[in-house]
């Protein structure tokens, strides 16, 4: 089981021409194992994420999965603003074959929100927003979490409650700190000018993108 990228390309048409942000990825992530995906703005880290967690479809090549991934954590989108948070929950449990009232019971203990849950997201601060999309990230049990850029997984409550996740699910963090990779990943691999490089030793994965 895994997720598999082949000879993935995307591109964007713009006024002067077609902008050409993926070339040729391969890439192959076993269920269980923890990968980081380092890249500096602008080498289509972003575009990757958003591939790999099926927000986007590349313009050509092909995406397999048969293991579930999460949305990209971090990210407070997707939301629909005019529903209540209450009313989220249980529209992504239905998605995902989860229990609805289990899952509001889950968002309501961790996000804290309060009375705030049973008002519509568009009323929500981004903080609040925020919350919200983390509670509900942990609150669906993927085979696979995919985080982009930094996130706060030291000593608090979404760190702990995260780091518990991870005990039974796998991982793949595209950022461009290398302290997060190396304290999270057993794999690593580096995008640069929109294609992906791996390495199996860290060390080595770590130095390439210093380099860079």
């Amino acid at each position: 089981m895994g997720l598999e990228l082949i000879d993935v390309h995307k591109s964007y048409a713009m006024n002067t021409g077609r902008k050409q942000v993926l070339r040729g990825v391969n890439a192959r992530f076993e269920k269980g194992e923890r990968v980081g995906i380092l890249g500096r703005n602008g080498t289509g880290k972003s575009t990757l994420v958003r591939i790999l967690g099926g927000v986007e479809a590349p313009t050509r090549g092909a995406v397999k999965r048969s293991m579930s991934v999460s949305w990209p954590i971090g990210m407070a989108a997707g939301f629909q603003s005019s529903m209540t948070g209450q009313d989220n929950c249980r529209f992504i449990a239905r998605i995902y074959g989860r229990p609805a009232q289990e899952t509001v019971e889950f968002v309501e203990s961790f996000a804290e929100l309060g009375e705030y849950l049973r008002m519509p997201v568009g009323t929500y601060s981004s903080g609040m927003r925020s919350r919200l999309g983390l509670a509900i990230s942990l609150a669906i049990e993927f085979d696979c979490f995919l985080v982009d850029e930094a996130l706060a997984v030291g000593d608090t409550k979404f760190g702990r409650a995260f780091a518990a996740r991870l005990e039974r699910a796998g991982l793949i963090i595209v950022t461009h700190q290398p302290s997060l990779v190396r304290q999270l990943c057993t794999r690593a691999a580096v995008m640069d000018q929109g294609t992906l490089t791996f390495y199996e030793d860290l060390d080595e994965a770590l130095a390439t993108y210093n380099s860079l």
